[in-house]
């Protein structure tokens, strides 16, 4: 049975099936470039899909902006609604980069506002790809950015399965380790909270929540919850927990990124002051310190 079931109560008409054909029988060539010409309203979405249903392979779709993204975005998840279609856009509502003006020695930090629903979606796209096959990534450009090491990301994932032994300071622990962060008043997406031997996660890539019952160090239940109700939607033999943001490393590599930081820094203060820059040294110096801070506290700067 293919991965890819496309849902249309229409068939490929007109032009659309030799313009399937002959894009499936490029791809199985190995061109690398093929280019489908059509007026607005001719079905180039739709003819889209149909190739994606025949070569059966995870598709990137890119677009140039976001209001075409989302548009795709509807389109390809009425005519995939058993597939992983997903959403991978620039997740700012606002966005000022970091600025100093030397005429008057101002410092401007950054600042942005975040999308969330946006964000989950970026999540829910990242946990998709390394979980399975029959996924559609409909993006921006944004998506040529990167995200860190998908082997560093996999490695951080959470799995657990009922009857596995697990102890649960060390569960909470891994899960502030993959930025998720304890909140035992009011769940949201991104939080956990405990209540004696129950686990409550609100996986920041999801609309539902699981719940980890333990009987001393073993798994005993686990469970798909609606996180507001609280109320069971069905139980689960297992789940994984992936990172709570893109960018998560081991802690051994924080540490060997801090100290190749401080070795970098050492090096640049001790040049600005045997220039005389003493006012450039002091500004590299406390910037410099207030990242790795971050990066030493939170994981990321």
């Amino acid at each position: 049975m293919p991965d890819f079931q496309l849902v249309s109560e229409f068939a490929p008409a007109g032009d659309q099936p030799e313009a399937i054909e002959a894009l499936v029988r490029g791809i199985e060539q190995g061109r690398t470039n093929q280019v489908l010409l059509g007026v607005t309203g001719s079905g180039k979405t739709f003819t889209m899909a149909g190739v994606i249903e025949r070569i059966n392979r995870p598709t990137l779709i890119l677009s140039h902006n976001k209001t075409l993204a989302a548009q795709l975005y509807g389109e390809f998840r009425e005519f995939f609604p058993h597939n992983a279609v997903s959403y991978f856009v620039s997740y700012y509502d606002y966005y000022q980069p970091e600025a100093y003006i030397p005429q008057r020695d101002i410092y401007i930090e950054k600042d942005a506002s975040i999308n969330e629903e946006i964000d989950r979606l970026r999540l829910l796209a990242t946990s998709a790809l390394v979980s399975r096959r029959d996924v559609i990534v409909i993006a921006s450009v944004s998506c040529i950015y990167g995200l860190g090491s998908p082997k560093d990301y996999l490695e951080m994932m959470v799995p657990l399965k009922v009857g596995d032994e697990i102890d649960r300071d060390k569960l909470l622990l891994k899960l502030i380790d993959i930025q998720y962060e304890r909140n035992d008043l009011q769940p949201t997406r991104g939080k956990f909270r405990v209540r004696g031997d129950v686990v409550e996660i609100w996986p920041a890539y999801e609309e539902f929540a699981y719940r980890i019952e333990l009987w001393g160090d073993e798994i005993e239940k686990l469970s798909m919850i609606d996180p507001l109700s609280g109320e069971d939607i069905r139980q689960q033999p297992d789940i994984y927990i992936y990172p709570a943001k893109h960018f998560v490393l081991p802690q051994e590599r924080i540490d060997a990124a801090l100290e190749e930081i401080q070795t970098e820094l050492d090096e640049r203060l001790e040049t600005f002051r045997r220039e005389g820059k003493l006012i450039e040294a002091q500004r590299l110096a406390a910037r410099t310190r207030y990242d790795m801070e971050l990066l030493r506290e939170a994981g990321f700067c």
